[in-house]
C-alpha cells in the first residue's frame, strides 16, 4: 500500500503544468464544501479506462535500516523459553490460584511483570511496566468476584506519544471444560505463544524511540468472556485515549493441521468490515457509498500487507475479510466494540487436537496443547510481522483525520478533504485510489501538503482514500474518506 516513490511534497516548477496554485484553486472552488481550499491534481490527466489513470501504480514500502535492525534482533531461543515459562505454571486459568508463588495465573502474572519491568529498565525513562487490574462481579464464566489482571508495558512516543498503538496476547489457559480450573492447562499454542510474541516485542523495542505510543500487553480472562481486553479498552475509552490499531495474537504457534499440512510462510489476519461500533444509520451509509470494503481494520490488514509482508519479513499476510473465526471470537472484538481499529493475527491451520484438550496419551503420543507441538521459527517470524507492523506505525504519520468526500456538486471529478495532522514532520498527502471490484489500493497520487484536493476522476467509478507521507517516506494507513 505504500510506495518508493519520494515524499509527497508541494509540487516543484518542473510539475506545475500539473497543479492550480493553492489560490488559483481555492478560487476555482471556493463553493466546494464549508470554504475548503482545494488543488486540483492533476489538470491534464483524463479519466482513461481500467487500469489507466491519474497517478502511479501502488508499491509496497521497504524496511529502512531500522527496521531491519529490529528485526534481526528477534530471537526465536528467547521466544521459546517463554513459552516454556508459561507452560511451567501449570494452568493459567482465570479462576486459578492468584497467591501461588509457582502455580496458577497469579505466579505467570509476576513473572510476566517482573520480565516487562526488566525490559523497561533499559529503557531510559521511556517505558514503564505495571498491572491493570479490577474486580470481575459474577458474570457467565465467572461464577464469583474475581480480580483479572493485564500486564501493560507502555513504551511512550518520542514526538507524538497521545497516539497510541497496542499489540496483545493473553496469558489465561484452559482445558475442554471452561470451568475446570485445577486441571493441567498449559496452553502452550493457545495462547502462550502470542504472549511470548508480545514480551519479545517489548524486549526488542524497549532500547529504541518510537515517534508514537507502542503498548505491550499480556491480557487475562479472555477463555472466560474476553474480559481483559474489554476492560483495557473501554478505559482507553473514557480516557478518550487516540488508540490507532491494535492487533491481538492469539494461537500463532504452528502452521501444522490436523492432516499435517504446513504452510509455515502463511499468517491468517482477521479483519472485519462494516465496524463494529457503528450505528444502523451510519453502517448504512457505508453501505450506500460502497465502503463495507473500507472499515478502519481493513485499511490496517491492507498496511500490514504492504510493510510486513514477504518483502520484509518473508511471511504471507492472508487477510481474511471476517471479524474472527465461527463460533469464536478474540480480544480485538473489545476494541472493535470501542470503535478502535483492531484485527487479529492467528496461524494458518488450526489443529483442535492440540487446543482447548486435556492432556493425554493416546497410542503412545501425549496430546494436548503442549511446547512440543510448537514451532518456534515460526513464531519468531510471526513476532517479525508485528515488530514491522507496529514500527512502521509509530514511525510513520498518524491516519489523517476527517477525510471526506465532498458531494455538494454533481460532476465527473473528486473534491477530497482532511484535517492536517499534527506531526511536524509530515511531508505532505497522497490520494490513492482503486477499481471498486479491486481488494487493494492500486494507484497512488501525491498531492502535496495540502488539506483537499480535486481529482480529475470520477467519484462514481472508483474508491479513494488519503494518507499521509513524513519527511523520511514513512506512509500512514489509508483514511477513508465518508460523504460530506
Amino acid at each position: 500500500m505504500s510506495t518508493n516513490e519520494p515524499p509527497a511534497a508541494t509540487p516543484t516548477a518542473a510539475s506545475r503544468r500539473t497543479f492550480l496554485s493553492l489560490s488559483t484553486a481555492a478560487a476555482v472552488t471556493a463553493t466546494a464544501g464549508a470554504g475548503v481550499a482545494l488543488t486540483a491534481v492533476p489538470a491534464d490527466a483524463r479519466e482513461r479506462g481500467w487500469p489507466d489513470g491519474p497517478g502511479k501504480p501502488i508499491r509496497n514500502q521497504p524496511p529502512d535500516a531500522e527496521l531491519r535492525a529490529l528485526l534481526r534482533e528477534i530471537d526465536r531461543d528467547r521466544i521459546e523459553a517463554n513459552v516454556r515459562k508459561l507452560v511451567s505454571f501449570g494452568t493459567r486459568h482465570t479462576l486459578s490460584a492468584q497467591d501461588d508463588p509457582d502455580r496458577g495465573i497469579g505466579a505467570a502474572r509476576d513473572w510476566m511483570l517482573a520480565e516487562m519491568k526488566r525490559y523497561a529498565a533499559a529503557s531510559g525513562g521511556r517505558m514503564t511496566a505495571e498491572l491493570q487490574s479490577y474486580v470481575q462481579e459474577p458474570a457467565p464464566r465467572i461464577p464469583v468476584a474475581t480480580r483479572i489482571s493485564n500486564v501493560v508495558a507502555t513504551l511512550r512516543g518520542s514526538v507524538t506519544p497521545d497516539r497510541i498503538y497496542v499489540v496483545a496476547g493473553h496469558y489465561d489457559s484452559r482445558v475442554s471444560d471452561v470451568m475446570n480450573a485445577t486441571a493441567y492447562a498449559p496452553g502452550a499454542d493457545d495462547d502462550a505463544s502470542g504472549v511470548a510474541v508480545v514480551m519479545e516485542l517489548a524486549r526488542v523495542m524497549a532500547e529504541r524511540r518510537p515517534e508514537a505510543t507502542i503498548v505491550f500487553t499480556a491480557v487475562a480472562g479472555e477463555e472466560q468472556g474476553l474480559y481483559g481486553s474489554r476492560y483495557q479498552a473501554k478505559q482507553y475509552k473514557s480516557a478518550g485515549a487516540d488508540v490507532q490499531a491494535m492487533f491481538t495474537n492469539d494461537i500463532v504457534g504452528s502452521a501444522t493441521a490436523d492432516d499435517g499440512t504446513r504452510d509455515p510462510r502463511s499468517l491468517r489476519l482477521f479483519a472485519e468490515g462494516v465496524p463494529t461500533a457503528e450505528t444502523p444509520e451510519e453502517a448504512n451509509v457505508r453501505r450506500a457509498v460502497g465502503g463495507e470494503n473500507d472499515s478502519p481494520a481493513r485499511q490496517l490488514a491492507r498496511f500490514v500487507s504492504s510493510v510486513a509482508g514477504d518483502h520484509a519479513t518473508g511471511m504471507r499476510i492472508r487477510t481474511i475479510y471476517r471479524r474472527d473465526r465461527y463460533l469464536r471470537g478474540g480480544d480485538h472484538i473489545g476494541y472493535l466494540e470501542q470503535d478502535y481499529p483492531a484485527a487479529r493475527f492467528t496461524e494458518p491451520h488450526e489443529n483442535f487436537a492440540h487446543q482447548h484438550q486435556d492432556v493425554r496419551v493416546e497410542d503412545g503420543t501425549q496430546y494436548g496443547d503442549l511446547p512440543e507441538f510448537c514451532d518456534f521459527a515460526y513464531i519468531a517470524r510471526v513476532a517479525k510481522v508485528n515488530a514491522a507492523t507496529l514500527w512502521s506505525l509509530a514511525q510513520a504519520p498518524g491516519t489523517p483525520k476527517n477525510a471526506r468526500v465532498l458531494t455538494d456538486r454533481l460532476t465527473n471529478d473528486t473534491d477530497l478533504a482532511w484535517d492536517r495532522g499534527p506531526e511536524p514532520d509530515i511531508a505532505g498527502y497522497e490520494v490513492v485510489w482503486r477499481a471498486t471490484t479491486s481488494p487493494d489500493w492500486t494507484h497512488v497520487i501525491p498531492v502535496g501538503n495540502v488539506t483537499g484536493v480535486r481529482i480529475d476522476l470520477s467519484k462514481d467509478n472508483v474508491f479513494f482514500g488519503v494518507r499521509a507521507v513524513d519527511r523520511d517516506g514513512h506512509r500512514s494507513p489509508v483514511a477513508f474518506p465518508v460523504p460530506d
